[in-house]
């Protein structure tokens, strides 16, 4: 099953929860109206339509009535009448505490409906007309921090990952050291959480499983130590990366956010531009605590980029609009899983239209 078709299946409690509720929002004052054979507006479309032309008009939400429409086109039949509701303020406030409700924030959903309105205020509009609308929004915010990880021609190029305990650190390593090793680089892992013996083997699996070396030091270990000695062996043996896992953290436990900045300071010692990507890998199913873990984790060990994991198991993937909105760091992947290739390159159009419900079976 392609990667695409499983995000929008895993993400159904997230897509669901917003067509449900755009749903209510147009039954709410709208009327029903016979409307002609239209398209519905796509992700694509809209993504164009967000930014205002400089006389700031917009045209009317009205796609051309020479298409077929969704309905017919599944069925061969013409649809006979549609919901519409005027868009006014009542709409864009009960717009707005959705998308607060989906975790994506205050700032970021007044941000997004504002665009929503813009030159469309007092107009009647569909459900489907405001997903596409939504769905173009999303994929805007998040089209300028969809970036892959960056390969450098240092040797071995860094890769610190750090981040709370239960993220899906561990299998994030694995899973991005299979996918690099398959497309030809060498990779050596260092279990740097020497207090988890379990962590250990588990990064052992994953090391056998995509014939990457694993470095490891005895349990209680100073991981400060085994980054140093992993940077020492990974240049000997002319490895292009070295990823270093990291104990989980909790942002609030201050003696174990000061062991990783030692880790950082010891790793700067051998390679001063080291290291030259820290990863911060989230569980989606945080919330909005994801953003205390980018604001501390951004203080001691200078985040690069982020991972997030498990938005299979939440229905409040808005989280990831917010991280993008507010900080800006780029986005390398998201899982929606546990096998090897449920952990992909972050595609904004297609994370929007599975967040948003669109092109759901």
């Amino acid at each position: 099953m392609a990667f695409f078709s499983k995000l929008k299946d895993r993400l159904f409690k997230s897509s669901t929860k917003l067509e449900e509720g755009l749903d209510a929002i147009i039954e709410d004052g709208g009327e029903t109206e016979p409307v002609s054979e239209t398209a519905p507006i796509t992700a694509t479309e809209t993504v164009e339509a967000a930014v205002p032309a400089a006389t700031h008009t917009e045209p009317e939400v009205q796609p051309p009535a020479s298409k077929p429409g969704l309905l017919s086109r599944l069925t061969g039949q013409a649809s006979e009448a549609v919901v519409k509701r005027v868009l006014d303020d009542d709409m864009l406030e009960q717009l707005e505490e959705l998308l607060i409700a989906s975790d994506m924030g205050v700032d970021t959903a007044l941000r997004v409906t504002a665009n929503i309105a813009e030159g469309r205020m007092g107009k009647r509009v569909s459900t489907d007309e405001i997903k596409g609308l939504l769905a173009g929004e999303v994929a805007r915010i998040m089209e300028t921090v969809a970036r892959p990880l960056p390969l450098y021609p240092s040797k071995p190029q860094v890769v610190l990952i750090v981040g709370v305990n239960g993220a899906g650190k561990t299998t994030t390593i694995g899973k991005l050291a299979s996918q690099f090793k398959g497309a030809g680089k060498s990779v050596v892992i260092a279990a740097g959480d020497t207090f988890r013996a379990a962590a250990v083997e588990q990064l052992q699996v994953w090391g056998d499983r995509a014939g990457v070396p694993v470095l490891t030091a005895p349990e209680g270990s100073d991981p400060a130590s085994l980054a140093f000695d992993a940077m020492s062996q990974a240049e000997a043996n002319g490895a292009d990366l070295l990823m270093i896992d990291t104990a989980g953290r909790l942002q609030n436990r201050q003696d174990l956010m000061e062991e990783l900045s030692k880790i950082v300071r010891v790793i700067r010692k051998k390679d001063p531009d080291a290291p030259h990507n820290t990863l911060l890998v989230l569980d989606a199913t945080t919330g909005q605590n994801a953003i205390n873990q980018v604001e501390t984790f951004q203080k001691l060990a200078d985040v690069s980029g982020l991972v997030m994991t498990k938005l299979d198991g939440t229905a409040k993937g808005g989280i990831l609009v917010s991280l993008a909105d507010k900080f800006g760091l780029p986005i390398h992947a998201i899982g929606v899983g546990e096998q090897i290739d449920d952990l992909q390159a972050f595609d904004p159009e297609e994370f929007a239209t599975a967040l948003i419900g669109m092109g759901k079976s």
